[in-house]
Parts: structure tokens; C-alpha cells; sequence
């Protein structure tokens, strides 16, 4: 079953989550040497990769929403695309909220229980990965129709 937003000849949504997951990664990392170092010019970088985090996630969604409309209906697909979703956006509500808590203080620094939350929205982006994972490597979802080890080049003109 094919993506339904598609750039030259691939699926969209599997590029575009690769931001969210790296950039709040990264920030989870620049956070605990924040809170182990002290120094808060890495509160301030982790700040701004869960910012940057969050719009790449608004962007994965909707692409990945638009893939899930296409999964038919009362399919396993269409069930974990489900899950999937739901993962994604708890671990996006968890970002936001430490995007929001760390807004007005001027060096965006957290305390440990803001870096807990943190790592448990990271876990949560991980366990939802790994069902995006399923649906595309299991369940066929955005896997071009005549995918095979000898397929032409999806930069082939006519060729979707």
C-alpha cells in the first residue's frame, strides 16, 4: 500500500519523523548534562531542539494522518496506524508541555521532574517507532506496490 504524499517517487511521513525523534533525543541528552553540569547554555540548546522538535512533529502528523486515511478500514494496518498516532501525539503533548513550563524562564533551564517527563515522552516517541516500524516493515503500509530487490528507480519519470 502506497503513501498518499509522496516526493519524488517516496513516502513523506517516514522523512519527516526522523526530525521530531533526533531533535527531541538530542534535547533529552543537552538537558541531562544541563542538570548534571550545571551549566545552562545546554537548558538552552535542549530548549530549542524541543521546539524545533515539536513543529517537525506537527509536520510528521500530517502527512502520517494522510497515510492512515488510506489504510482500509477493520485491518490490523489501520489499527496500529492507530496506536501509532496515539503514541505520537502523547509523546508531542509531553514536549509541549515542557516546551511551555520552560518558555518564560530566561535561560529555558528545567528542573529534574520536567527532565522526567522528558524521558518518559522519549519512551513513549520509542515504543510508538517501533509501530511505525510494524506498519511499514510488517504490514506493507507506504511500501511501493512493485517494491522487489530489482525495482526500477523511483526517479524514473512516469514512475509514482
Amino acid at each position: 500500500m502506497e503513501s498518499r504524499i509522496r516526493a519524488l517517487g517516496h513516502p513523506v511521513h517516514p522523512m519527516l519523523v526522523t526530525f521530531p525523534i533526533g531533535l527531541w533525543t538530542a534535547a533529552v541528552v543537552f538537558d541531562l548534562i544541563q542538570l548534571t553540569s550545571g551549566n545552562e547554555v545546554f537548558g538552552e540548546v535542549g530548549y530549542w531542539n524541543i521546539v524545533a522538535g515539536v513543529i517537525g512533529a506537527v509536520l510528521a502528523a500530517v502527512t502520517g494522518l494522510a497515510d492512515w486515511t488510506g489504510i482500509p478500514a477493520n485491518t490490523r494496518a489501520k489499527r496500529v496506524g492507530l496506536l501509532h498516532a496515539g503514541l505520537n501525539t502523547l509523546a508531542l503533548l509531553l514536549f509541549v508541555v515542557a516546551w511551555l513550563v520552560r518558555m518564560d524562564n530566561p535561560q529555558h533551564a528545567l528542573s529534574g521532574g520536567l527532565f522526567v517527563v522528558e524521558v518518559i515522552a522519549i519512551a513513549v516517541a520509542s515504543v510508538s517507532a517501533w509501530f511505525g516500524g510494524e506498519l511499514v516493515d510488517r504490514l506493507g503500509v507506504g511500501v511501493h506496490e512493485d517494491a522487489n530487490p530489482d525495482a526500477p528507480s523511483s526517479l524514473r519519470l512516469g514512475r509514482g
